[in-house]
């Protein structure tokens, strides 16, 4: 974690740290390493509190992550045509600037609320907490958080949300699980995508991605898709409708399902 790219204060968590905030004062008021596990607290807290939300209406709550043109928001359009007339779904878009792909979700008929970062490189569950108060939970069954595009800082967040699903695009390449442990290894589920790509470039090897996937630790379930031609697309829309289902079953039951989130992100330059 840096100090320069908006990783340790955020416009969702800036209240706690600003004059009169719980976080205004920490130590000596030099202490980054400490001001940044305040933080993360705080986050956590907030973290529950959103999954509380979702848990009194039974909706389940899905953070999509991936590199930057992974293709998560055409795969949200897809999924939304595919599943369109059989789930109620809302979309919360994180990006640095732009409504663009807001724009993209609303003209599939569903509603996205955008959050825009500023120079934060990751969505917080404070941010996500306001966006709450413009989706009526009670008509939903699914709530996709479009994380901003990132393979490093989003895994470190919890939003309140149930499970993790990470993109893979072919383009990348297919050893980004072994480089990017901490992301992949909090996957519930790895969505291979662009897989219509898969002919015309050879040097991707899905067997190679998904051993990279297994030499990190995870049994997280693989799935291949396309956007474009829909190729995957009943695999992935039932693997959410098994989760949504294993989620209300755990609601019934008065249990809290978290997400796994990594366990250490003090990378800090802490003053000396």
């Amino acid at each position: 974690m840096c100090q320069t790219c908006g990783c340790t204060v955020t416009h969702g968590n800036r209240h706690l740290v600003q004059p009169g905030g719980m976080l205004a004062h920490t130590g000596r008021g030099t202490e980054s390493v400490s001001l940044l596990r305040n933080l993360l607290s705080q986050n956590d807290h907030q973290a529950q509190h959103n999954r509380q939300h979702f848990d009194s209406h039974q909706v389940l709550a899905i953070n999509l992550m991936s590199s930057p043109g992974a293709g998560k928001t055409a795969l949200l359009e897809r999924t939304i045509e595919s599943l369109g007339g059989r789930l109620r779904m809302a979309v919360i878009e994180g990006d640095l600037a732009t409504e663009n792909d807001a724009r993209r979700i609303r003209a599939k008929g569903v509603p996205a609320i955008q959050i825009t970062t500023g120079n934060a490189c990751h969505l917080d569950a404070h941010m996500v907490h306001d966006s709450l108060h413009s989706l009526d939970l009670a008509q939903l069954d699914i709530v996709f958080i479009e994380n901003v595009g990132n393979l490093v800082c989003p895994a470190s967040f919890d939003l309140g949300q149930h499970v993790n699903v990470t993109l893979l695009s072919v383009p990348e390449g297919d050893d980004k699980p072994e480089k990017y442990p901490v992301m992949f290894r909090t996957s519930d589920l790895l969505l291979l995508s662009k897989c219509d790509l898969l002919g015309v470039l050879p040097e991707f090897n899905v067997e190679r991605a998904v051993a990279s996937l297994r030499q990190i630790a995870s049994d997280a379930p693989v799935i291949q898709v396309s956007a474009r031609t829909g190729a995957g697309f009943e695999a992935w829309t039932g693997w959410i409708v098994e989760q949504l289902e294993s989620h209300r079953a755990l609601v019934a039951a008065g249990a809290i399902h978290r997400p796994e989130v990594a366990p250490d992100i003090l990378y800090v330059e802490a003053p000396v």
